[in-house]
């Protein structure tokens, strides 16, 4: 990327090229939701072929995400911004004209790898050009609340592409937007000041590599377990490998003299508690959205628009939450808003259940209400105890930990609910759509509980006793 002369610099173009680039990530996790019923129609796929044209996107999200973050420490992010926008858009052009669905499910693992690029570089081009700790911070905020949007709107949009455009439009979308970051990085994002080569981190290729193996393959066994079954040798085989690749990538992270993944960080109760809570949040909210959206167009027979805006009173409540969220932390703290948040969420998700299989979407609109407002508790409150658990020069590492952690509660909350509610329609799908509720409601719970276990007292450690804790090979 050509360096822009300071004089050139500016940063609101730039803080709005770092939202765009977040928005389409976020997006594209949640937007595909209300498009499976049009890809099912298009491809004949089974439940586990759908459920793989979205985990084959989350899966290389989360397995590259820390990988892609050391990649910023080494070379100037806005170029990795660049380029991982530039292959998001090359991926979605594929999505978008993808003659079957096996062709389309490689396009969205390729896509993932570009959101992984896109989401640490957009940050640090974000601390890069706001220099100032008070207008940093505010960035910051309107970048998170940028992701908290595109994950509040993506069963809308997502409705009205396909309804309106077809399901193709929702990948076809991405290039002007991708266009438009690109440009506006290349031409006002100040560069980043060039990074110390003795410090240079080396690449941790070997956890790379089993953290991939793991992912896909721990995937691969809760996903065809839903037409294998369990005690096939091939889902039996993905969970053999995943444990193996599991003790491996643990082996490697403690002996890299670079980690991708700093185990050590996980002494802190507080880091360990809120990336358990990462986990759990998605594990509930994406598994919901998947089998939601199948509900609401399999067996309630809504045409896509109508399944996106089934979903409007839990969205519009988790963008009034996200703007609430603010005040509500610097009043109560960071800790009483997220156990708030969680539970409020598990006990919508619970009342929802006696009337899934009744023609009630009125009190289920009530409860999404609910639930909606507790999860828009839940993100804000949840990256600014993580944010807290540890020193300012650990910052990066803790958001991509936390990122991660994420999308692998989504990646797993996807397979395991599609798991619990097979095919649809059929009549197992309302009983296993009813036990999927339940799943979220105890996910929440348990988020809930490590909120009251985990943040509390977090204090971050100075950079020299955390540098003086760390084991040499580690530094």
């Amino acid at each position: 990327m050509p360096q822009t002369p300071p004089h050139q610099a500016r940063p609101g173009p730039t803080l709005f090229a770092a939202c765009l680039g977040f928005v389409v990530v976020i997006l594209d996790v949640s937007v595909v939701n209300v498009a499976t019923e049009a890809l099912g129609a298009e491809f004949g796929g089974s439940l586990s072929g759908l459920e793989w044209v979205i985990n084959g996107y989350t899966l290389t999200f989360a397995a590259f995400l820390l990988t892609a973050g050391a990649m910023g420490d080494r070379h100037d992010p806005g170029r990795i911004f660049v380029w991982g926008f530039a292959l998001f858009a090359a991926a979605s052009l594929v999505c978008g004209a993808a003659p079957t669905l096996v062709a389309l499910i490689a396009a969205r693992v390729l896509q993932g790898v570009g959101a992984a690029m896109i989401v640490p570089s957009s940050l640090s081009v974000v601390n890069t050009n706001f220099p100032e700790p008070a207008e940093r911070a505010r960035a910051v905020s309107l970048w998170a609340a940028a992701g908290g949007l595109a994950l509040a709107l993506g069963p809308v949009a997502g409705g009205l592409l396909v309804d309106m455009l077809g399901w193709r439009s929702i990948f076809y979308v991405n290039l002007p937007i991708a266009a438009l970051g690109i440009a506006l990085v290349r031409a006002y994002a100040r560069p980043a000041p060039a990074p110390d080569t003795s410090a240079a981190r080396s690449a941790d290729l070997p956890g790379q590599l089993l953290a991939v193996v793991g992912l896909g393959a721990m995937t691969g066994a809760t996903v065809e377990a839903n037409t294998r079954g369990w005690t096939s040798a091939a889902v039996l085989s993905c969970l053999l490998v995943f444990v193996l690749a599991l003790a491996g990538f643990l082996a490697a992270e403690l002996r890299a003299p670079d980690p991708m993944l700093p185990l050590h960080l996980f002494r802190r109760r507080a880091f360990s508690a809120t990336s358990g809570i990462g986990v759990l949040f998605n594990f509930a909210f994406y598994g919901l959205i998947f089998v939601l959206s199948l509900f609401f167009q399999q067996v309630r027979d809504y045409s896509p628009i109508k399944a996106g805006l089934a979903f409007l009173p839990m969205t519009a409540a988790i963008m009034i939450a996200n703007l609430s969220c603010g005040p509500l932390v610097r009043r109560y703290g960071a800790r009483s808003v997220l156990i708030t948040g969680n539970a409020l969420a598990a006990a919508a998700f619970l009342a929802t259940i006696p009337f899934v299989g009744l023609d009630a979407y009125a009190w289920t609109a009530a409860q999404f209400v609910i639930a909606g407002f507790g999860l828009g508790l839940v993100v804000p409150s949840m990256t600014n105890a993580m944010l807290g658990s540890v020193d300012p020069a650990n910052a990066g590492i803790a958001s991509g930990v936390l990122n991660a952690a994420r999308q692998l509660g989504g990646l797993i909350g996807v397979a395991v609910m599609g798991l619990l509610v097979g095919e649809a329609p059929s009549a197992h799908f309302v009983p296993g759509l009813r036990t999927a509720l339940a799943a979220a409601a105890v996910a929440l719970a348990l988020g809930a509980a490590l909120g009251m276990f985990g943040p509390r007292g977090a204090q971050p450690v100075p950079v020299a006793e955390e540098r003086r804790r760390m084991p040499a090979r580690a530094r």
